[in-house]
Parts: structure tokens; sequence; C-alpha cells
């Protein structure tokens, strides 16, 4: 199960990274953190970047709604999703949190 924490800044979730992927996608969940794949390098920001834009395509809203609000240069990362309520980011995130 995903942890998720509803704050002033919106809904807070933990993400673990892995740069340098052959692709981007959603691998699960782990250590209470979803676990992404990205294809950028973590350089000058740009996983940030990606692991922001890959979030916005896959919770189906702005870039803006999203933000990276602790680990800028970790790999586990404290993310603030606005705009969504919390039933609905588990709803968009059930076919990842179901696998193993």
């Amino acid at each position: 199960m995903l942890p998720v924490k509803e704050t002033e800044k919106g809904l807070v979730i933990q993400v673990r990274v892995l740069p340098r992927s052959s692709r981007c996608e959603v691998v699960g969940i782990q250590d209470g953190a979803l676990k992404i794949k990205i294809t950028s390098p973590p350089l000058e920001g740009k996983a940030n970047d990606e692991c922001v834009r890959f979030l916005a395509d896959q919770l189906k809203i702005r870039k803006s709604q999203i933000e990276i609000i602790a680990g800028h240069k970790a790999r586990k990362k404290t993310v603030a999703v606005s705009g969504l309520k919390k039933a609905d980011l588990l709803s968009l995130l059930s076919p990842f949190l179901s696998s193993p």
C-alpha cells in the first residue's frame, strides 16, 4: 500500500526514482514509495524534470500540479500533488499499486 499524506501543499507521496533506465515506467511499490524508472541521467535536474513530467502524464494532470518538495539530489523523493483528492490519486495509481 502506498502511504498518502494530506497537507496544505496537497497530497504527499514518496517516490523512488531509477534514472538511466531503458524506458519510463512505474515499476510498483518499494518500501512505501512509488518506484519509477526514467530514461534521463541524474544531471543538472534532468531526472527531476522527467520525473515530474512522467508523473503528470500518468496522473493526467498538469506538470505545475506536481512539485518535488524534498530529495532533489536523492533517489527517494517527496512529491506533492495538488488538485486531486486522495481517492482519485489512489484510483489513478491502482494498476501499479497491485503489482508485486
